[in-house]
This record gives C-alpha cells, structure tokens and sequence, in this order.
C-alpha cells in the first residue's frame, strides 16, 4: 500500500513538473510582462520559471507603486527621466593604497541641473541604498535636482537578473525615458531604455553631456509617445544622428527664411512703383528656430538657478546642518528607546537600591498607620 501511494505521488509530481514545462501562452507572457524572445527556452527552463513564481513573492518589488502619484498640473513635468549610477553618472575603483574611491563623470553636475528643467529626474539604481545615498547626496546636495530615489528593493529578479521593471513605476510609460548601461536591467520594457556604453573614468569623456540636446528636444516638441522615437535611434550613436537631424531642420528653416526674405523683398521693390504695400525684408541672420528658442530659454534659466545658489549657498548649508542634527538628535540612543515600552534594566545595585528604598517607605507607612491607629 505503501509503495502504491509513493507511485501515485511521483507519478503525480511527474505529470505536473511536465506541464509546468509547456510552451509559453500568450495570455502568461503578458501576464509576466514579458516579450518572447525574452522568455526562458526549453523546458526545463520553462518548468523552473514557472515554479519560481511560486515563491514569487521575493522576487518582485518592495511596492507596488515606486513613486508617488504625480503632482497635478503645472507643477508636474510631463516627461519623467531614470537615470542609473554605476558607470553612468559615477565610477568606483579600488585600490590597495587608497580603497575605494568615486568619481564623478566629467559635466554630470551641469547634465542633472540644466536636464532636471525638463524632467522629473529619477534615480535608479541596483546598488542598495546604504552604497547609493553618500553618492547621492554629493551630486545633488540641497535635492534640487533629483525628484526621486529608487534603490535594490525597487527592482525585481527575473532568471537571476536584476530587473527595472517599470509596470511598478506610477508613471505613464509613453512618457518615459530611461538611461542606462546595462540593456538586461530594461528587458521587460527595452522600447523605454536608452543604452549607453559604461564610463570608465576618462577625464575628457562627453558622452553624457552629448545625450541633452536629443533628450531636451523631447521634451520641448512634447511628443505623445517617446518610445517609436527611442526605437527610431536604436542601436545608433543617439548624439551624431540627433545632430544630423538637427542640422537639417536648421538648413531647411534657412532656406524658407531665404524664401521669405526673397519675396518680401520683391514686393517692397514693388511697391515703390506703387504696385503693393508691404513690410521691409528682414536684414542680418535668420530668426533662431522654435528648438534654438527654447533651449537659450533654458540656458537662462540654468544660469539663473547656479547664481541664486551661490548666493545662498552658506545659508542652504546651514540649514541643511540644522536639518541632519535634527534628524540625529530624534533618532533613538538605543534599542530600548527604539521601542519606547521596553525599560532599560538597572545594575544589580541599583535593583538593590531600589529595593531598600521601598523597604524603607513601606515601614514608613506602618509606622503612620500604627500612629493613626
């Protein structure tokens, strides 16, 4: 009888490790947000996925939602930015005379200061937040810049790779652009991801500092999708094809303003033979372009922020010490105080002190009431 029930339960837990190793549907893939040709192939691979989503739960993100519902309007930029550490914004090396040290990548202080106008700057990191917040707080001191953190416990596990899953992120996805150096970390949403090659400490590097007229024309021309943009550009050098562009929206803006300078011209020759009425030809250089606007307008305002900053900088530092030494004199000394019920536990004196003491008032108080007795 034994033996049967033993069959019985292999034969089951055959049966069943056999369909959890079936082809993917459809309906699952979506379900697990996933494209197919990211999926696991095979079907043991298929049978492991399948029974870790049993156990699911640590694999995924702390939160549902990683970011706070947005602002309402206009306080709200339309265009949210993630933005990775590692190799992107800094790099770490390490060696036996110094340790660990972090550099800074050459205009990452200018890049989240003059992009941060046109974004909702997230970032987004796998490192935990222990490593990432000391980085953090260097490149954007006063949280002028970076609207949110994002840290390990944000992200989720798909086959052993650490994922960015942005289904959790709050945020309308047509209007995300996520810049990273690894492509693994955006492969549930790879038409959201920019790829950028890893910064390995060269001083003269300016491949982020490149990255901003391509992303500040997004948000000037407010597209209502980024990703068939993003997707038009993969698996180019993003900075010289958006320059290529750019030159050529310039040359055909020259061109009609030739045009119109040539016509306008023409008629007010015209009109001094009494033929039409019109205004003078414009003179000098053609007008900027509606980009070339938009962008000075940013060029003065950034210049606007770094002086007013300047000029408060003892100020912002002053209060910014006022605001940590609050926050260290409201942390708790001690487990004990942590918990705020729990008293802390005296000395044996001082249990002994304590003991003769309410020995001495309880013979105190026998000797009052033999007296009112």
């Amino acid at each position: 009888m034994g033996k049967l029930s033993f069959g019985l339960l292999g034969l089951s837990m055959g049966l069943g490790l056999f369909y959890l190793g079936r082809e993917w549907e459809e309906e699952e893939l979506q379900a697990k947000k996933l494209k197919p040709e990211y999926a696991p192939l095979g079907r043991w691979n298929r049978t492991k996925e399948r029974v870790g989503d049993l156990f699911d739960y640590f694999n995924k993100p702390a939160w549902t939602e990683l970011l706070p519902p947005p602002y309402p309007p206009p306080h709200q930029k339309p265009y949210t930015l993630l933005i990775s550490i590692d190799d992107l914004l800094v790099t770490s090396t390490w060696d036996r005379h110094h340790g660990w040290r972090t550099a800074k990548r050459p205009g990452v202080d200018y890049f989240l200061a003059y992009i941060s106008q046109f974004y909702e700057v997230v970032v987004f990191t796998t490192q935990n937040y222990y490593t990432a917040i000391p980085v953090l707080d260097k490149l954007d001191k006063y949280n002028f810049f970076i609207a949110h953190r994002l840290f390990r416990e944000a992200t989720r596990s798909i086959n052993g790779t650490i994922v960015k899953d942005l289904s959790y992120l709050n945020r309308d996805l047509s209007k995300v652009v996520a810049l990273d150096t690894d492509p693994s970390h955006y492969m549930t949403h790879p038409e959201n991801a920019i790829v950028l090659s890893k910064w390995k400490g060269d001083p003269n590097d300016r491949d982020l500092v490149a990255m901003i007229p391509f992303l500040e024309s997004i948000a000037i021309y407010k597209p209502a999708d980024v990703r068939p943009i993003l997707e038009a550009y993969q698996g180019k050098d993003i900075p010289i094809e958006y320059a290529k562009k750019e030159a050529e929206a310039k040359a055909k803006h020259v061109e009609e303003w030739k045009k119109k300078s040539h016509l306008v011209s023409s008629s007010s020759f015209s009109s001094l033979f009494g033929l039409s009425q019109s205004s003078q030809a414009p003179r000098g250089q053609p007008p900027p372009t509606y980009l070339e606007q938009k962008r000075m307008e940013a060029q003065r305002q950034y210049i606007e922020e770094q002086k007013y900053i300047e000029a408060n900088r003892e100020v912002m530092d002053k209060l910014l010490e006022q605001e940590q030494q609050a926050m260290v004199n409201q942390a708790p000394g001690s487990l004990f105080e942590m918990f705020g019920q729990m008293k802390k536990p005296e000395s044996p004196e001082g249990q002994a002190g304590e003991a003769r003491q309410q020995g001495q008032e309880g013979d105190l108080l026998q000797e009052d009431a033999g007296k009112k007795a």
